[in-house]
């Protein structure tokens, strides 16, 4: 944070400047050891701040911070200190928003703040878990390992995300080459075989009259079907964006057929890696759910882990109300049960994640395997009965208008 500040010398002389400091005590101090008298200190407020406006909307990719982690990890353990280390990332460091970042970090490190404090300022860069999490290396004097362990940890996360982008990639293009051609053979074919037909007048058979009135009715009304469409979409996005709206889409993610299940392990999983990581570096349980809670992007997760942090502050362990939540499978229930019993609850959920990780790709795996032979068919179930509709049109045309 940026002071501007009005202080006298030793000589009595009047001096104006600015410092950047971490609190307004810090800024007093750091003036007093340079033998100044503090008259006045506000904090500098810009009318254009380029630091907060690259803050809000700067985004620096999660591989980076991985990278980054396991570099300062390095530094570390080969002695250097934090800030030397953080100014030698910075200089090898292309990405100029991540730059930016760690040069802030910094900073704000010589004036006086932690790691983990320094890091919370950029959200963007560095999620909450990631901070609370280098606060509890701080504590426990194990920063090096907390950085390998959550460079680990956001990588899973990472290559989960990848799998599922790869394994819906050509499903996804292939529904939509079979949509625009479609499309292309009822909007751009059919009128010119319909004008043929006409001139002719002759009897068309009932496939193609039903292809020829689809096309029409596309023609003159499918800018309203457009807009209908638009408009559907954006009542829906709002009503996502309210309360009651997200929790029913995320509840839907949860229970759609073959996907929800899916969705419900890999949800689990980062569970339960997330609650083994923290546990592991040493935080309490309630504040592990706090920060399981808010790793999930799935409000009924959400909810569940709240519920059942309200019943672990009770007394009631971690297990017992997981059972009651239909959200937590028998296998993680188990193994919370027997990490709890044996203490080794890091390693337990550790072993839970892996399976469910396997699950969710196997099914996924079976589920990309149904979907690509289902929209081959469809589309060319589609093909073909345009295509038939235009030759059994033709072949009555011949057989009915005498050459």
């Amino acid at each position: 944070m940026d002071y501007q500040y009005i202080a006298y010398t030793d000589d009595r002389r009047l001096v104006r400047g600015k410092l950047s400091a971490d609190t307004e005590e810090a800024a007093t101090n750091l003036l007093s050891y340079g033998g100044y008298q503090v008259v006045s200190l506000k904090v500098v407020t810009p009318f254009f701040d380029t630091t907060k406006l690259r803050a809000r909307f700067a985004r620096v990719k999660t591989r980076e911070i991985i990278m980054f982690s396991r570099q300062l990890a390095l530094l570390l353990e080969s002695g250097t200190d934090i800030v030397t280390s953080l100014d030698l990332l910075q200089g090898q460091v292309t990405n100029p928003n991540l730059k930016g970042v760690i040069g802030e970090v910094a900073a704000d490190i010589r004036g006086g703040s932690s790691l983990s404090s320094a890091m919370s300022r950029h959200p963007r860069a560095f999620p909450e878990i990631y901070y609370r999490t280098i606060a509890a290396g701080e504590q426990g004097g194990n920063l090096s390992v907390v950085l390998r362990q959550m460079a680990d940890y956001l990588e899973r996360g990472v290559d989960t995300q990848k799998k599922l982008k790869s394994a819906l990639t050509y499903p996804i293009m292939l529904a939509v080459v079979g949509l625009i051609v479609v499309s292309i053979l009822v909007t751009v074919v059919m009128p010119s075989f319909v004008s043929l037909y006409s001139a002719f007048g002759a009897k068309l058979p009932l496939t193609t009259r039903m292809v020829i009135g689809l096309a029409d009715w596309l023609m003159n009304n499918g800018l309203y079907l457009l807009l209908g469409f638009i408009a559907v979409a954006v009542l829906v996005y709002i009503y996502s964006r309210t309360p009651g709206g997200r929790y029913q889409r995320d509840k839907l993610l949860l229970t759609l057929p073959v996907i929800g299940r899916v969705n419900q392990l890999n949800e689990l999983s980062r569970c339960c890696r997330t609650i083994a990581l923290l546990f592991r570096v040493g935080l309490p349980l309630p504040e592990i759910l706090t920060q399981a809670l808010r790793s999930t992007n799935n409000k009924v997760m959400a909810n569940a882990l709240a519920e059942t942090q309200q019943e672990l502050i009770r007394g009631e362990g971690l297990s017992k109300p997981m059972a009651k939540n239909a959200v937590f499978l028998p296998l993680m229930v188990q193994m919370v049960g027997v990490g709890e019993e044996t203490g080794n609850l890091d390693n337990t959920l550790t072993t839970v994640a892996q399976s469910y990780e396997v699950e969710a790709d196997d099914k996924m795996s079976a589920a990309i395997g149904l979907i690509q032979p289902a929209l081959v068919a469809i589309i060319a179930v589609a093909i073909g009965f345009l295509a038939v509709s235009l030759l059994s049109a033709m072949y009555s045309i011949y057989g009915q208008v005498n050459f």
